[in-house]
């Protein structure tokens, strides 16, 4: 275990940690206020990190839904992540192990994967799972303390602490935007996706999740091809 790495993961997965302690508050003050006990929340939590995912499946348990349309649900509004992994796959080196992977697969959320992808230097496991501790920490804590107080306060502030995450991630991906063209024409180039799928009436039946996997390989796929990454010949 390279420990410099490790702490230097930890140090950069701080602010995330923090942000997600706030957001998950929020999702667990809603849970506790539809009548869900404090330690399913805090178990729902902790085996998945992933807010738009856990939204969406508390919504779906609190209609009664079938098991299946939960899955479904959440394979479309996840299915990004499949996506973000092979990206961060071919960041990593060869000799990772098969555990290591699963867990870093596991702890790769928008913000994290964000963090990596950042960072000019090889990633290395220690780094990663340095990178993912404090936000896996903010997320299951912050559920935990707002299913607590889910009790306690007004629906006004439950409902503001929801769009937290997005007010984080936008000031994760702002920065290098600034500083790299690249970066920033995929972002653009992902916002008029998203906005298309959302605005033009014959894609506006398309599901959320699909819209984010549509707009991610769209932006992603031209991006690549006008800005291709110039490697080094063997």
């Amino acid at each position: 275990m390279n420990w410099n790495e490790y702490t230097l993961g930890v140090r950069r997965g701080m602010p995330v940690g923090m942000g997600y302690l706030s957001v998950s508050f929020g999702f667990g003050t809603l849970a506790a206020s539809q009548g869900i006990r404090v330690l399913p929340a805090t178990i729902i939590s902790a085996t998945n990190m992933t807010s738009a995912g856990q939204f969406a499946g508390l919504t779906l348990i609190l209609a009664a839904a079938g098991l299946w349309e939960v899955i479904l649900t959440q394979i479309i509004i996840n299915s990004r992540y499949a996506l973000m992994s092979l990206a961060l796959s071919q960041r990593m080196g060869e000799k990772i192990g098969f555990f290591p992977r699963l867990f870093i697969a596991f702890i790769n959320t928008d913000e994290i994967f964000a963090l990596a992808m950042s960072r000019k230097e090889p990633l290395t496991v220690p780094y990663l799972l340095g990178l993912g501790l404090l936000p896996f920490l903010g997320w299951t804590g912050g559920t935990l303390l707002g299913a607590l107080a889910g009790s306690v306060l007004p629906e006004s502030i439950r409902t503001a602490l929801g769009v937290m995450l997005y007010g984080m991630f936008v000031a994760i991906v702002i920065p290098p935007a600034k500083r790299e063209k690249p970066v920033m024409a995929t972002v653009l180039l992902a916002l008029v996706c998203s906005s298309c799928l959302d605005w033009v009436p014959l894609l506006r039946s398309i599901s959320p999740g699909i819209a984010i996997v549509i707009s991610t390989v769209v932006a992603a796929g031209i991006a690549a091809i006008l800005f291709p990454i110039q490697e080094d010949a063997a």
